[in-house]
């Protein structure tokens, strides 16, 4: 083993792993950290939404940043950045300080993130890059499934400032280390007069309101908002140029080109789906549990903790396979096994805890790395060295971009699912009900006991009875939510076959930098 290779390499995966950790390391902490602050409801979500709308911006923008201050300085650069918005976060006083400083923080913590996938390709060559792709694809897929789980024991063994604090002593280790241990190539700062800084204004308006609509538009009811349509029609006309002015430009800052390359379209979209699967069941899971099943962040977390378990279980098999096997077919198995999941997912009731999730998070993270792993090897090692700083960018965006659509869609199908299955539910409730006459007869006679007026005994009872209508009609909404996931993955698993095999070049020697 080059240990020359593995240690700089183990040093930024861990960069990486805790860029992608603080996505959702607050998901299950967010009404402590609303109550600290003082934040109204509408406000706290703030604080996930400020740090992916960052991160998607600057993600793209990552393949140029590198070129112009080379591998090591903004990977530590970055590190550092990020550890210093860490511990501001931890030192908010409003929810306004908060937002701003997650903000920074995503901004300053995106490039760590696909900077790892490109610099995988320099580290390792030949079938070692089996190992590489296998160790990124699993910090990819468990280090946001791993968020909600460390979050809510932070959270409740400390305190909310803690899910920030952590990252200090990490974060300037990395820093250190990538600064000493990481020499790719050579920062290029002219790059900084000749830069499509038009190109970098128009990305940033296509997916900062982008982002926002997707993220707040079933809250505000779409298009129904006028701020969500405005958003919405600046990140269309936004895209668009941005789109036609990287086309026609001879250096782009997002390398769209790349997509001629059959590989790596698929690999963008099937990128863009494991980002759903991913992300979308990591909202929905937890959602369902607190809402639903009224657990705390830290029962949350443990119920959701098998996921992550399966994940790192999951790493070494395909290690074993990844050697033997066409990566096309391992791919075909973790799409189809991660279907299997959503739709055992599908059959959710009411009374679900960590006892019965624990199948289907097996089902879900046992093929984590199979989804992602052989997209990074076929998509982007399917591009020459030249093109994949650029090439990069683009593919983790599509990552991120399919968790927050996904949410957003499974958001919009909570919503809708859940007032059409109450309405159903409610239309059944009537004085031909036998059965509802007899539990409400039960529980007025409990309630009349305890509350002493036979008035207020019956009013409580049609309470309970709404309320227990209520949970089965949101209940059934997750199953619609988990179902509309599966059908993603259903849809796209026939592109897998698509893909070429690809034989990897050698890695650059270090004197070629």
């Amino acid at each position: 083993m080059n240990v020359r290779a593995v240690l700089p390499f183990a040093v930024m995966c861990v960069g990486m792993f805790v860029a992608l950790l603080d996505i959702q390391i607050v998901a299950s902490s967010l009404a402590d950290i609303g109550g600290g602050l003082s934040a109204a409801q509408d406000q706290i979500s703030w604080v996930q939404t400020a740090y992916l709308i960052a991160e998607i911006i600057v993600i793209p923008l990552s393949g140029w940043l590198t070129r112009v201050f080379s591998t090591r300085w903004l990977f530590a650069g970055s590190a550092l950045g990020f550890t210093a918005a860490s511990m501001l976060c931890g030192l908010a006083w409003s929810i306004n300080s908060m937002i701003a400083f997650r903000a920074l923080q995503g901004v300053l913590g995106a490039s760590m993130i696909p900077t790892v996938f490109t610099s995988s390709f320099h580290f390792f060559e030949g079938p070692r890059r089996v190992y590489a792709a296998a160790v990124v694809g699993t910090i990819a897929s468990m280090a946001p499934t791993l968020g909600p789980v460390i979050g809510g024991w932070i959270t409740d063994t400390l305190s909310w400032q803690w899910l920030f604090y952590v990252n200090l002593i990490p974060g300037l280790l990395v820093a250190a280390g990538v600064a000493v241990l990481v020499d790719i190539d050579k920062p290029d700062l002219a790059l900084l007069a000749d830069a499509d800084y038009a190109g970098i204004a128009l990305l940033a308006l296509a997916l900062g309101p982008l982002e926002y609509v997707l993220e707040e538009g079933s809250r505000w009811n779409w298009f129904d908002d006028s701020t969500i349509r405005l958003c919405a029609w600046v990140a269309a006309v936004a895209c668009t140029l941005f789109v036609i002015r990287s086309l026609s430009v001879t250096n782009p800052v997002v390398d769209l080109r790349a997509l001629r390359n059959r590989n790596f379209l698929i690999g963008c979209i099937l990128s863009f789906v494991s980002g759903i699967g991913i992300f979308t069941t990591i909202y929905l899971t937890p959602l369902f549990l607190g809402y639903v099943r009224g657990f705390s962040a830290w029962q949350t977390g443990v119920a959701v903790f098998s996921t992550g378990i399966a994940a790192v279980i999951g790493v070494p098999i395909y290690v074993a396979l990844g050697r033997r096997v066409d990566l096309r077919w391992l791919m075909l198995a973790g799409f189809a096994s991660f279907g299997l999941a959503m739709w055992s997912y599908t059959r959710i009731t009411s009374d679900w805890g960590g006892e019965q999730l624990l199948l289907p998070q097996v089902l879900r993270g046992l093929p984590q790395v199979f989804v992602t792993a052989p997209a990074v090897s076929l998509g982007l090692g399917s591009l020459p060295p030249a093109r994949l700083k650029y090439a990069s960018g683009l593919f983790n965006m599509m990552r991120n971009l399919g968790g927050a659509v996904g949410i957003a869609v499974c958001g919009a199908v909570l919503n809708d699912s859940t007032n059409h299955h109450f309405t159903d539910i409610a239309s059944t409730l009537t004085p031909a009900n036998g059965a509802m006459r007899q539990m409400l007869a039960e529980m007025g006679a409990r309630l009349t006991v305890e509350l002493g007026s036979a008035p207020s005994g019956a009013l409580a009872a049609l309470e309970q009875l709404r309320a227990i209508a209520y949970r089965e009609a949101s209940t059934m909404a997750y199953a619609d939510a988990f179902r509309t996931v599966m059908l993603a993955f259903l849809f796209t698993a026939p592109l897998i076959p698509l893909l070429r095999k690809v034989a990897p070049p050698k890695a650059p020697q270090a004197d070629a930098h």
